[in-house]
């Protein structure tokens, strides 16, 4: 009786202290400064609540923004609470309100700033290496497939396999692209998608293409769930839009080894899909990338959207008792940020964080860790001194001091410019007037500084997001790998 009154003692002590420091504040509510003041306490008082799972995780789920830097997240926050008819500031996406958050410096073993290969192979087998090379370590440089054997580097997608766990991997970009070819493919070019892709040597050296890798993955019932765009990469020249130059059919080849599986290339075949009667589903939707989400068709000879995908994955792979893998990429950020279209990229980054609300109301944080994270950033930066509310997709804005009126603010030159801008890309041009040019139209493309045919990376670290079992070792700054370990110690493995 003593231990219960001590300890319910502490804890009305703690639910007081908690109340009263919420409430508290040198402000009255007339006073504007009351509701920024009241706001901190309770975000404040909300964490004194945060206690670590002590569980390990049944279920991982890993979600890689493709060059989703910070200065992207920002903007489309900005961007989606302005498609709210907010001013867009104080807007959240769906996996910033993740209790945990720490900094991933994303460097490759031979690049300070890094390419995707490099990064999601630092991801998904815990150890870094060079840029272009996929799942083999630092030994293995650009090309040279001689150097291959023996030095390959065991992925998460083969380990989870060999445990006994459901996998899958969803991608908006081809599914033999660098970030979800990583989980599977051992090679020394992420540009060997395809056979007709692989140099004459290689090819008479047996080397295996990523498509032919992945159908041939050897773990396991292999990846249960494959859902992105590439397929053109599994058919020969012979069929369709195919580029195989074996004249295999590797589509036909996956649904002669899963006879139970489905193969759907499109909305009414993924929505005719019974979730419940196959244990292995391919989906390709597109000869090469799927489309951005702004630009995609959402009809029955359509593309499912990133959260459509997520959703069903989730539904598909809970089945297994055992738990699951599984890999969310929304790639076309990347390959927006690398056309200089701000709008295609922020509008890609909001549909992905649709996926993650959607993961996290279809799971539990009792057994589900979900990792949101980027493999890079990219050079888009927000500039100028843009007025609260002002449309972040729009020209900088600035009240005059003297007359009070929103006006437009201008260059040295007397030019108006844009709050989004680029370091380089195919945005760098002679500046023109854009004083009577709509910058928000989505194919505008933003301003940069040097030209070039395609905008780089950045080289600075990328967000990491986390919630569940293991997510507290999500902090601080740490290498990209880590994340890898991450999952490993919150499964108990």
């Amino acid at each position: 009786m003593r231990y219960f009154f001590i300890i319910t003692s502490i804890a009305s002590f703690l639910f007081l202290t908690n109340a009263s420091f919420a409430q508290s504040s040198p402000y009255t509510e007339a006073q504007p400064a009351y509701k920024w003041y009241i706001a901190g306490q309770q975000t404040v008082a909300k964490s004194t609540q945060l206690s670590p799972s002590q569980k390990r995780a049944k279920n991982i789920i890993l979600f890689v923004g493709d060059g989703m830097g910070i200065s992207t997240i920002t903007a489309a926050r900005i961007l989606q609470g302005q498609q709210q008819k907010q001013a867009g500031e104080e807007a959240q996406l769906s996996f910033e309100k993740f209790p945990y958050v720490a900094l991933s410096k994303t460097y490759n073993v031979n690049q300070q700033v890094p390419d995707s290969a490099g990064t999601a192979t630092a991801m998904l087998t815990g150890v870094k290496t060079n840029a272009g090379v996929l799942s083999v370590d630092e030994t293995v440089k650009l090309s040279d497939f001689k150097q291959v054997p023996g030095h390959t580097l065991k992925t998460l997608f083969e380990e989870a396999e060999d445990w006994g766990m459901a996998t899958g991997i969803v991608a908006t970009a081809r599914i033999t692209h660098a970030t979800p070819a990583a989980g599977y493919a051992h090679t020394s070019h992420r540009d060997w998608e395809s056979d007709s892709q692989l140099p004459e040597a290689a090819k008479k050296a047996g080397v295996a293409d990523i498509a032919l890798q992945l159908i041939e993955f050897p773990h396991g019932d292999g990846i249960n769930l494959i859902l992105g765009g590439g397929r053109n990469y599994f058919l020969p020249k012979a069929e369709q839009q195919g580029i195989r130059a074996d004249e295999r059919n590797l589509v036909k080849e996956w649904e002669k080894k899963y006879p139970d599986g489905v193969f759907v290339d499109n909305n009414k075949g993924f929505d005719a899909i019974d979730w419940k009667k196959t244990n292995h589903v391919l989906g390709l939707f597109n000869g090469s990338h799927m489309n951005h989400n702004a630009d995609r068709n959402n009809g029955p000879e359509g593309e499912p959207a990133l959260s459509d995908m997520t959703a069903k994955a989730i539904t598909f792979l809970s089945r297994n008792p055992q738990g699951y893998v599984l890999l969310v990429e929304a790639g076309r950020i990347d390959h927006a940020h690398h056309e200089g279209n701000a709008y295609r990229a922020l509008t890609d980054t909001i549909e992905l964080s649709k996926a993650v609300e959607i993961a996290t109301k279809m799971t539990s944080d009792q057994d589900t860790l979900i990792i949101v994270t980027a493999d890079h950033s990219h050079v888009m930066s927000m500039n100028g001194y843009p007025v609260r509310g002002n449309p972040i997709l729009g020209k900088v804005m600035e009240w005059n001091e003297t007359t009070g009126e929103l006006q437009m603010t201008k260059d040295k030159n007397g030019l108006p410019y844009t709050t989004l801008q680029y370091a380089n890309g195919p945005g760098a041009r002679e500046r023109v007037d854009l004083s009577n040019i709509d910058t928000t139209n989505p194919e505008y493309l933003q301003d940069a500084l040097i030209p070039l045919e395609s905008e780089t990376h950045g080289g600075e670290d990328v967000a990491v997001f986390a919630q569940g079992p293991g997510a507290q070792w999500v902090h601080g700054v740490m290498e990209q790998n880590v994340i890898y370990h991450i999952i490993r110690e919150a499964l108990g493995r």
